[in-house]
């Protein structure tokens, strides 16, 4: 692994890591993190994927994780970003720089929970020769996991607005929600979740999206026992995805020989034999359809 600086579209600096497989490389892949979640999360499973001939590039939005800027280190007051701004400028770059790190190979995208919503948004997503999507749907709070639904509201309706207001960004680490988040994402995040539609701007009118020209196949690993996403939520994200095929995998733990998945789950190393291989597969297959796909 090796650490790499990424251009945002406005000149942003972003740090993300490279896993270089130790052969020639069969397909790309890029993992974008879910919200407020690091891009070392990701790295076992990222390592997982380059054993198996995979060349894997992952980053963290602006505002988070390795892409902090040190004077807000202590506090995001003042830190100016919004969901929008990690779609349009931060993932879609790294879309562009994932794609230009082996051009000649197949193009294939992880998404967990935000990082498969986001897909969507991105202007240049035709790039992507495939998705694989984990835990993610929209977060409309009336579709939520019941364990999730019964106190989101107060996270939506009272927290946001009052502690934001209070701190000049959201202090998630204190309240034990989600972790830091700049002011503009969790506004934004919280009108997304109280709309069933999801994405709606600032009026509350539907966003201009990206989902019609997008037409790579998609698969869509969800899990039964999930505390933050319920059915809906899974199924709306990806009704949204009408021109592309999607595949869609409800999982149980007792499945995969687990007591429990859950939203986080799927990352940890237990699943090495049972989740993982499951996507390895996949992703091996829509390698092998891609007419450009080295053998490995």
């Amino acid at each position: 692994m090796e650490t790499t600086t990424l251009i945002a579209k406005d000149g942003t600096e972003l740090v993300g890591r490279k896993y270089s497989p130790a052969g020639a490389a069969r397909a790309v892949v890029l993992i974008p993190a879910a919200m407020g979640v690091k891009q070392q999360f990701y790295a076992p499973f990222a390592k997982f994927l380059c054993e198996h001939g995979f060349a894997v590039l992952s980053f963290d939005y602006r505002g988070m994780g390795e892409s902090l800027d040190a004077r807000f280190s202590k506090s995001l007051r003042g830190f100016e970003a919004d969901i929008s701004d990690w779609a349009e400028l931060d993932y879609n770059s790294a879309l562009h720089a994932a794609k230009a790190w082996h051009p000649e190979l197949p193009f294939l995208v992880i998404g967990h929970s935000l990082g498969g919503q986001l897909v969507g948004l991105l202007p240049d997503n035709h790039l992507i020769d495939g998705l694989l999507t984990v835990g993610s749907g929209t977060g409309y709070w009336r579709h939520n996991a019941p364990p999730t639904k019964r106190t989101v509201w107060l996270l939506w309706y009272f927290l946001v607005p009052l502690y934001t207001s209070i701190c000049g960004y959201f202090p998630g680490k204190k309240l034990r929600k989600v972790g830091n988040l700049p002011k503009g994402v969790i506004y934004q995040w919280s009108r997304w979740c109280k709309d069933p539609r999801y994405f709606v701007d600032e009026n509350g009118k539907a966003m201009r999206t990206y989902h019609e020209q997008f037409t790579a196949p998609i698969l869509s690993m969800s899990f039964t026992d999930d505390e933050m996403m319920g059915r809906k939520n899974i199924d709306g994200l990806h009704d949204y995805f009408s021109r592309a095929q999607v595949e869609r995998c409800y999982i149980q733990p007792q499945d995969v020989q687990a007591e429990r998945v859950g939203h986080f789950g799927f990352f940890r190393a237990e699943f090495r034999h049972s989740l993982w291989q499951q996507a390895l597969q996949w992703l091996i297959q829509q390698n092998k359809q891609h007419p450009s796909a080295q053998p490995n």
